[in-house]
């Protein structure tokens, strides 16, 4: 049987079932660039088939780029010294929210390093207060806390969180994270299960020194935290941080990873990350037509944006056309703004 018909049979299979074994997942990773097309179709077929032709915008706000972890490939990385570094006030990023809802965002992602100043009450503080304001779903991304810590910021109304892994495989996760161990990056998300918050979690395609088998293995992790997001983006090497050698990931592979992602989880959204975009013109529209169902245009405060490098030549920093280029892109493509906060279909399957 040749390679094509292979990877014909796993679509189909796919097309049936979200159960691909590792060997199905890991002959996906390695098809050749012309059974590419297939992979994306059929990822895309599914994505119709369970949650609609519905694109969901997410405003973005990154609140600081101040972080006490050392991440070998991050812009953030707490060693880089030729980042400025800023911390929004309070009641800017309450102002910032507020604003977002104006212009029609049902949904903000809250996004920081890991910045001691917002612990887990400051930003609880942070979170009550733009709730007692707005109607709005959140999602937070400020790295790891304890399950009080969690436990706290979901009595905030936190709705949703992202933390991703990055990779799954431990000696590689060490490599890129001298401070932690990805069993501690695990449990977090453990936490994160058991309080009932929407998971998100995800990896980067192409890190230094993954093999074609740690890239499957990435895409098993994700079915086997039965996790509601899924943020996936190709690795963008940074001048700034001690992987500048390194060669970046590639928009082919994020695009791979994206579809056998909403292969393997039918209902759980998905973005087209700015990694993607940056990478590529149309790297997100190309996303969004391999399973992709999310965009999430930034809305910072413009004097910020150029400051949250964790690569270079990041997309959006220079425009505050975010939702109309969103908005055009996805009539463009023949699909439709979603008109709701945006839960997760997989995670309202579990809630009635």
């Amino acid at each position: 049987m040749t390679s094509t018909n292979i990877i014909s049979e796993i679509c189909h299979k796919a097309t049936q079932t979200s159960q691909l074994s590792n060997a199905e997942i890991l002959a996906l990773v390695n098809a050749h660039n012309e059974d590419d097309q297939l992979i994306f179709a059929t990822a895309n077929q599914i994505r119709m088939n369970n949650v609609g032709s519905d694109i969901h915008l997410r405003g973005l706000i990154e609140f600081s780029n101040i972080c006490i972890r050392e991440c070998q490939y991050c812009g953030l990385y707490c060693r880089n010294k030729k980042i400025k570094r800023y911390r929004m006030p309070i009641d800017d990023i309450i102002a910032t929210a507020e604003s977002a809802h104006k212009i029609g965002y049902q949904s903000i992602v809250l996004q920081s390093g890991e910045d001691p100043f917002y612990n887990a009450n400051r930003l609880a503080e942070v979170i009550s207060k733009i709730k007692s304001k707005l109607d709005i779903a959140i999602t937070l991304s400020a790295g790891e806390f304890t399950y009080d810590e969690y436990k706290t910021l979901k009595q905030a109304g936190v709705n949703r969180y992202l933390l991703r892994f990055e990779t799954s495989d431990p000696q590689l996760y060490r490599q890129l994270h001298p401070d932690s161990q990805l069993d501690e990056r695990l449990e977090c998300l453990k936490y994160l299960k058991a309080l009932d918050f929407e998971v998100g979690t995800g990896f980067m395609v192409g890190l230094p020194n993954e093999t074609p088998q740690i890239f499957a293995n990435n895409l098993e992790l994700l079915q086997k935290l039965d996790v509601d997001m899924i943020g996936i983006g190709p690795f963008v090497a940074n001048p700034d941080t001690p992987l500048k050698e390194a060669s970046s990931g590639t928009v082919q592979n994020g695009l791979k990873a994206v579809a056998i992602t909403r292969m393997l989880m039918p209902t759980a959204n998905i973005p087209a990350t700015t990694a993607m975009g940056t990478l590529d013109p149309q790297g997100r529209e190309k996303a969004l037509n391999a399973g992709a169902n999310v965009i999430m245009p930034n809305v910072s405060p413009m004097k910020f944006r150029e400051l949250y490098q964790l690569y270079p030549g990041k997309m959006c920093i220079t425009s505050d056309q975010g939702r109309i280029i969103a908005e055009q892109m996805i009539k463009d493509i023949g699909r439709t703004v979603a008109q709701t906060q945006g839960h997760s279909l997989k995670f309202r399957s579990k809630h009635g």
